[in-house]
């Protein structure tokens, strides 16, 4: 089995406590379609997926406390991502491409993506973005890689979660506990493919 998405992660946190992780997936086994995992203050972990067959994989290769069916879209320009996720409602604006991402760009993307690579990369990536692994467990007896061809800033939040206002932006911290990697915790918007293999 081997299972590719390809697609975009962003990753932010809020001063509220909210912690979000919306993956915008454009070619995947399961369709285009974006996904939330969001972590609460108090550390409880929620997936927001569009359908059925999306709740069941990613439950599967993630951990979670509840999963909560419901329409998931992502309005995405080069400067915003809004994102209408039921209980969810929040704007993130976008920066310019980081230093990483600029070095990411240097690679070509067949190779950025490959899983070799993902194990070479692996040890520093755990160095240079703190709880950040290229490659791991996905659970059910297979494994998951990383593999990023670009990197840009988020420069700002806004909206609600439960109807409660998520503040302003701020570090993905404490880290969500999703899986075995985390987005970096300075907020950002990667560009990559996801392979999970059994």
């Amino acid at each position: 089995m081997r299972d590719v998405f390809h697609g975009q992660i962003l990753g932010a946190g809020s001063t509220s406590g909210v912690r979000i992780v919306v993956g915008r997936w454009l070619d995947s086994p399961l369709g285009g379609f974006a996904d939330v995992m969001l972590a609460a203050p108090d550390g409880r972990r929620t997936l927001l997926a569009p359908s059925a067959e999306v709740a069941t994989y990613v439950g599967a290769t993630y951990s979670f406390d509840e999963v909560v069916r419901t329409p998931v879209s992502v309005d995405a320009s080069e400067t915003r991502w809004r994102i209408d996720a039921g209980p969810l409602q929040v704007s993130v604006e976008l920066g310019g491409r980081t230093a990483l991402g600029r070095l990411l760009r240097l690679v070509p993307p067949r190779v950025a993506r490959s899983t070799a690579l993902a194990y070479v990369t692996d040890p520093v990536a755990r160095v240079v973005l703190r709880g950040v692994r290229t490659r791991g467990t996905a659970g059910q007896g297979r494994r998951e890689t990383y593999g990023a061809t670009d990197m840009r800033a988020v420069t700002g939040l806004g909206g609600t979660w439960a109807g409660e206002p998520l503040g302003e932006l701020a570090p993905v911290s404490p880290e969500p506990g999703f899986g075995f990697s985390s987005t970096p915790q300075r907020p950002s918007l990667v560009t990559l493919a996801t392979t999970i293999t059994r």
